[in-house]
C-alpha cells in the first residue's frame, strides 16, 4: 500500500543553542544586488517561481555565452541563468513579480544576439532513465535475452544490460511505459530485478518513520508535510516504514521532514535515514555468502561420495563393506553414493534448474543448460544403473555420482571465485563512494553572521545553503565555497592533483576532499546527486554500463555458442558409442570398470560442461570496469568502452591553445603608444570598452589597467555607450565621446583604420615572442599596441615529444593569430598549425584530417572547442574541474595538466591489449579444450578428461579471465610522466 501526497506550503525548522565565541562573517546575499526583497514578497516569489526556455542565435564562444548570462543576471528577479553555446540556448529561472519573458527576451538581444521564447521546450520531459540491478545472469546470452527483451518494449528508447555490473540501464518514454512494467519485463524473461534508481532530475531521499501504523497516521504526517514547499512526491511503504520523498533541493530538504514529521503527533512518529542496504556492495556481499554457503554444502555431500569412488575402493576392509550386495546386485556403496548426491543435484544445484528453465522458456539457452544436461546425464545414468543392478541378478552397476556431485561442487566453487574477482573489478566505484564523510559540523548563525551554535549531524541531512565547519584532517562534506578561514585541501582523490591546493574566502570546495592544515567554514552549493562527486560515481557507472564495439564479438558467439556445444557432445558420445559398438577401436581401450556405451557418456559429459561462454561475456565488460575505475583514480573520468577502443587507436591529437598548451591566464607584458597620450588616460579608454566583455585576453586588459589608478577609491570604469562585441576580432564602444576599438588586425581592416609600417614591425616582433598583439583605435586612429602572453604550461614540450615516441602526430588549431600559434607550436615542438580559425572551422579540420584515414582526438576546454570536441572519434575536456558534466567529451581530464592526455592513450591501449588477451584465452580455451573433452587425445595417449575434471576447468577459466582484467589494477603511468613530475616540483612549479 502506498500513499501518495503534494507539497503546498513551507515550514521552517526552528534552530536554537548555546552561545559561544566564533568567528563572524557577512551573512550571504540571497536576491539579485538592489532588490529589497518583505517577507511577504518572498514566500510570494518562492510560491510563483517560473522558468523559461530561450534560443540563442549568434553565440560562437564561451565568451558570447558570458556575456548573455551576465546582462541576463543583471535583470531584478532573476534566480538562475544558464547559457548553453553548444545547443544556442538559454535556460533563465526567474520571480514573474520583478521580471517577464520579453524583458528577459530582449535584455539578450541588447547584448548583440537574436532571442525568440521556445514554449514547447517547458513541456514535461519526453524520456526518463531507470536503472536496474539483475539477479541471475550468468553468461552473454543472460544479458542479451534480457537486453533483447527490453528493446522489444514500445517506449523503450535504449536498453544496455551489462553482465559484469549485473545492471541494467533503461531509457524510456514515460508516457508511453512506466519502470515498474520494465521490472515486470525483466521478471517475465526469468530473472529478478530490483530498481536502483529512476535517474529522474530531482533530489530523493529515503527516511525510516516509526509509528505510521495507521492510514489516518499516514495522512496526518502527508497533510503536515504539504506544508513544506518544494516537495514533489512522495510514497511510503508500510512493511519497511520507509518514507520515501522526492524534493526541490533550492527550497527544502531532509531535516525539514524530519522535524515535521517529529513534531507533528505529539512526538509519537520517529524519522531518521533509512539504512542504505541496496548497494552494489552489499548485493555484491550476499551474493558471495550465498555461493560460500552453497559450495560448502555441496563439499558435506560430496567429499564422501568422492572418497568412497576414489580412495575407499582401495582399502580392503571399507571396500568389501561398500561392495556388499543388498538386493541382487546392488551394493551398500552403490545406495550410499546415490544418497548422498541426490541433495547435491537438486536440492544445491537447484539453481541451475531454475536457470536453464527461464533460459528455454524464453528460446534461449546458456551455461546454465549446459551444467544441467551433463550433471543430470550422469545422475540419471547412474540411478539407471543402480536400478538395473537392483532388480538383475547378473549386471555389474557402474555408477557417476562422484561425476554430477563434484561437478556441481566444482562449478560453485568457480562462481564463488568469479563473484569474488567480479566484486574486486568495481571497487573504484566503492572507494569514490567512500570518499563521503559519514557526519558534518552544522553551524548555526544569527542574523549578523555571528555562530550560535554547532551540531553534529549526518552528512545526508546537509541541506543547500548550510553553513559547515571543517577542521583540519576532516574531509569536506559537500561542495560549497569558503566563507572564512584559509587552508590547504588535499584534493587528490577527486581530481588526482598531488599537491594540496590553498584555500580562503570565496574558493570553491569539493565533497570528498581532505582539509590539512587550517579550519574552514563553507557554505553549501551541492549537495547529494547534485554534488561533483556524486556525478563523477555516476559517470563512471555509465561508463561501466556503455559496452564497447568489440564486445559484439562475444554477443555473436553467444547466441549460437549453447547450442553447438549441446551438438558437439551428442556427436562426440554418437562417435564414441558407435566406434565401440561397431568394433572401431580395441576394447582394450576400454576402462575395466566401463563398458562402451558408459565411455562414450563420459566423452560427451565432459565436452558439455567444459565449453565455458562465461569466460566470452567477461572478457571484454571486466576490463573496461578496472581500467575507468583506474582512470577515475588517476583524475581520467572515460566515458564508457567506445572512448576507451577509440582512443586506443588514435593517431591524431588537435589541440587547442588557450588553456590547453598554455596555462590560460594570460597577462599584459608590454604596451606599445604609437602617438602621445598619457599612459592612464589610454588606460582608462581601453578598460571602460573591454570592460563589458568576458574574453580572457579582455579581463587581463582590465586586470593590468587597475595599475594604474590603485590610488583612487573609485573602481567604477567611465560609461561604455553603444558597446558591441565582434566575434573573433574584439571590442567597440563609444567611451567619453570617442570611438573605441579593442582588437586584432582584422578589426582595425573591418573598420578602415590603417596600420603603419611601425604598427606592423610592432605586431612582427610580439608574435615572434609567442605573445598576442592587441590593436587599440582611437577615433579611427591607431594608438597603441598592447603584447599579451599566456604562458606555457610546464611540461608541454616533454609531453608533445613523448606522443611523437608514441606515433601520435600532433597539430595545433587556434583562433589566435598566426604569429602566435606558430611561435607556440615551435616552442613545444609541433610542426602543423592552423591559426584564426573560429569554432566551427575547427570541428572542419577535424573532419578533413578523419577523411585522410586518421582517429582524430580533440583535446579542448569543453566549451569554447564544443563543436570540434564533438567531431573528434575522443573529446578529451582538459582543466575540468568540478566540471564534470560536460557532454560534449568522451575523456574528462580532471587536472589541467597535459600529462594525462598521455596517461589516457596509454590506459586505453594497456586495456584493450588486455581485452584481446582475454579473448585469445577465452577462444583458445574452448578450442583446445572441447577436443581434448572430446577424447582427441586418448587414441594416441590413453588421456581422457574425467566429467568433474572438465567442470573444474570450466570453473575455472571464467575466473581467469577475471583475475587476468584485475591485473590492470596494477597499472601505473609512463614513467617519463613521473620523472617530468619531479622535475616540475623541482621548479617550484604547482603541477
Amino acid at each position: 500500500m502506498a500513499a501518495k501526497f503534494l507539497s503546498l506550503a513551507c515550514i521552517r525548522p526552528n534552530e536554537s543553542g548555546n552561545l559561544s565565541p566564533r568567528p563572524h562573517y557577512p551573512s550571504m546575499p540571497k536576491y539579485p544586488k538592489g532588490v529589497t526583497v518583505s517577507s511577504d514578497e518572498e514566500k510570494f516569489m518562492q510560491g510563483s517561481e517560473s522558468k523559461a526556455l530561450f534560443s540563442v542565435t549568434g553565440m560562437t564562444c564561451s565568451a558570447c555565452a558570458g556575456s548573455v548570462e551576465k546582462a541576463v543576471k543583471r535583470l531584478p528577479g532573476i534566480k538562475e541563468a544558464v547559457v548553453d553555446v553548444l545547443n544556442n540556448c538559454a535556460q533563465v529561472t526567474f520571480y514573474p513579480a520583478f521580471v517577464n519573458e520579453e524583458t528577459i527576451r530582449e535584455t539578450i538581444e541588447d547584448v548583440g544576439f537574436e532571442a525568440s521564447l521556445i514554449k514547447e521546450e517547458m513541456n514535461e520531459k519526453s524520456s526518463g532513465i531507470c536503472r536496474i540491478r539483475i539477479k541471475g545472469m550468468t553468461c552473454t546470452s543472460c544479458s542479451t535475452t534480457v537486453e533483447s527483451s527490453l528493446q522489444s518494449l514500445p517506449g523503450v528508447q535504449r536498453a544496455q544490460v551489462a553482465l559484469a555490473t549485473e545492471e541494467a540501464e533503461v531509457r524510456y518514454d514515460p508516457k508511453i511505459l512506466t519502470y515498474n512494467q520494465i521490472l515486470q519485463a525483466i521478471e517475465d524473461t526469468g530473472f529478478e530485478a530490483i530498481l536502483i534508481s529512476t535517474g529522474e532530475d530531482r533530489s530523493k531521499i529515503h527516511l525510516q518513520v516509526d509509528g505510521l501504523h495507521r492510514e489516518s497516521s499516514i495522512r496526518i504526517v502527508g497533510n503536515s508535510l504539504q506544508a513544506l514547499p518544494g516537495v514533489q512526491d512522495m510514497s511510503f511503504d508500510p512493511e519497511l516504514n520507509k518514507l520515501s520523498v522526492s524534493y526541490q533541493p533550492d527550497l527544502t530538504g531532509p531535516r525539514n521532514f524530519i522535524e515535521v514529521i517529529e513534531s507533528t503527533g505529539s512526538g509519537r512518529y520517529k524519522a531518521k535515514i533509512f539504512p542504505d542496504g541496496g548497494s552494489r556492495g552489499a548485493h555484491r556481499e550476499e551474493e558471495i555468502k550465498q555461493y560460500h554457503k552453497s559450495f560448502l554444502w555441496s563439499l558435506v555431500f560430496t567429499i564422501p561420495v568422492f572418497l568412497m569412488s576414489m580412495i575407499f575402493m582401495y582399502i580392503p576392509g571399507i571396500k568389501h563393506v561398500l561392495d556388499t550386495k543388498i538386493v541382487n546386485m546392488l551394493t551398500i556403496g552403490e545406495i550410499m553414493r546415490w544418497i548422498l548426491s541426490t541433495p547435491v543435484q537438486f536440492i544445491i544445484g537447484r539453481r541451475f534448474y531454475i536457470g536453464a528453465y527461464k533460459a528455454l522458456r524464453h528460446g534461449s539457452a546458456n551455461m546454465d543448460v549446459l551444467i544441467a544436461l551433463g550433471t543430470n546425464a550422469a545422475y540419471f545414468y547412474s540411478v539407471y544403473s543402480v536400478l538395473r543392478a537392483a532388480t538383475s541378478p547378473r549386471f555389474e552397476s557402474t555408477d557417476f555420482f562422484e561425476t554430477s556431485s563434484m561437478l556441481i561442487s566444482f562449478i560453485l566453487l568457480g562462481k564463488y571465485l568469479e563473484v569474488l574477482a567480479k566484486g574486486k573489478t568495481s571497487e573504484a566505484i566503492e572507494k569514490l563512494m567512500d570518499l563521503a564523510p559519514q557526519t558534518a559540523t552544522l553551524l548555526t548563525l544569527d542574523s549578523d553572521g555571528n555562530v550560535l551554535n554547532e551540531e553534529e549531524i549526518d552528512s545526508r541531512l546537509i541541506q543547500k545553503n548550510d553553513i559547515l565547519k571543517i577542521v583540519p584532517g576532516a574531509k569536506v562534506a559537500c561542495d560549497g565555497f569558503v566563507i572564512w578561514g584559509q587552508s590547504h585541501v588535499n584534493e587528490s582523490m577527486i581530481t588526482g592533483e598531488s599537491r594540496p591546493v590553498a584555500k580562503r574566502q570565496g574558493d570553491m570546495v569539493i565533497g570528498g576532499t581532505v582539509n590539512t592544515n587550517g579550519v574552514l567554514h563553507i557554505q553549501a552549493t551541492k549537495v547529494g546527486s547534485e554534488s561533483a562527486l556524486a556525478q563523477i560515481v555516476r559517470l563512471v557507472e555509465s561508463a561501466q554500463m556503455a559496452k564497447a564495439p568489440v564486445q559484439k564479438l562475444a554477443d555473436r558467439i553467444s547466441k549460437f555458442f549453447v547450442p553447438l556445444v549441446i551438438f558437439l557432445s551428442l556427436s562426440t558420445w554418437l562417435a564414441w558409442f558407435l566406434a565401440g559398438k561397431l568394433n572401431g577401436y580395441p576394447k582394450s581401450w576400454i576402462p575395466s570398470s566401463m563398458d562402451s556405451f558408459q565411455l562414450a557418456l563420459q566423452f560427451g559429459i565432459s565436452v558439455m560442461v567444459i565449453a565455458c561462454p562465461c569466460a566470452l561475456g567477461l572478457a571484454t565488460p571486466t576490463a573496461v570496469m578496472v581500467g575507468t575505475g583506474v582512470g577515475a583514480s588517476q583524475g581520467v573520468l572515460i566515458k564508457g568502452g567506445q572512448a576507451l577502443e577509440s582512443t586506443h587507436k588514435v593517431n591524431c591529437i588537435v589541440f587547442d591553445k588557450t588553456g590547453t598548451l598554455t596555462v590560460g591566464k594570460p597577462v599584459v607584458v608590454n604596451t606599445r603608444l604609437l602617438k602621445n597620450m598619457v599612459l592612464k588616460e589610454f588606460f582608462e579608454l581601453v578598460a571602460a570598452a573591454e570592460v563589458n566583455s568576458e574574453h580572457p585576453l579582455a579581463k587581463a586588459i582590465v586586470e593590468h589597467a587597475k595599475k594604474f589608478r590603485q590610488d583612487e577609491e573609485s573602481s567604477v570604469w567611465p560609461e561604455a555607450l553603444n558597446f558591441e562585441s565582434i566575434t573573433g576580432h574584439g571590442v567597440k564602444a563609444v567611451v567619453r565621446n570617442k570611438e573605441v576599438l579593442v582588437g586584432n588586425k582584422s578589426l582595425m581592416v573591418d573598420h578602415g583604420i590603417s596600420i603603419s609600417l611601425d604598427a606592423e614591425d610592432v605586431l612582427a616582433e610580439t608574435e615572434s615572442l609567442a605573445q598576442t598583439g592587441i590593436l587599440v583605435s582611437i577615433d579611427k586612429e591607431l594608438i597603441g599596441i598592447l603584447a599579451i602572453s599566456d604562458p606555457l604550461k610546464p611540461g608541454a614540450r616533454e609531453v608533445i615529444s613523448f606522443l611523437k615516441s608514441m606515433k601520435v602526430n600532433s597539430i595545433v588549431v587556434t583562433g589566435d593569430n598566426w604569429g602566435t600559434a606558430n611561435a607556440i607550436a615551435k616552442e613545444v615542438g609541433i610542426d602543423t598549425v592552423i591559426a584564426e580559425a573560429k569554432p566551427d572551422h575547427k570541428a572542419e579540420k577535424v573532419k578533413e584530417l578523419q577523411a585522410a584515414g586518421n582517429v582524430v582526438a580533440m583535446v579542448g576546454d569543453g566549451i569554447n572547442d564544443s563543436p570540434a570536441l564533438v567531431a573528434a572519434d575522443v573529446g578529451m575536456a582538459i582543466g575540468a574541474g568540478t566540471d564534470i558534466a560536460i557532454e560534449a567529451a568522451d575523456i574528462v581530464l580532471m587536472k589541467s595538466n597535459l600529462e594525462d592526455v598521455i596517461t589516457a592513450i596509454d590506459l586505453s591501449r594497456r586495456t584493450f591489449f588486455r581485452i584481446r588477451l582475454n579473448y585469445l584465452w577465452a577462444l583458445g580455451y574452448n578450442t583446445l579444450s572441447i577436443p581434448l573433452a572430446a577424447g582427441a587425445l586418448f587414441p594416441s595417449t590413453g588421456f581422457r578428461l574425467p566429467p568433474w575434471v572438465a567442470g573444474g576447468a570450466m570453473a575455472a577459466s571464467s575466473v581467469s579471465v577475471v583475475c587476468s582484467s584485475l591485473l590492470l589494477k596494477n597499472y601505473k603511468r609512463p614513467k617519463v610522466l613521473d620523472a617530468l613530475e619531479i622535475k616540475k616540483k623541482n621548479r617550484g612549479v604547482d603541477c
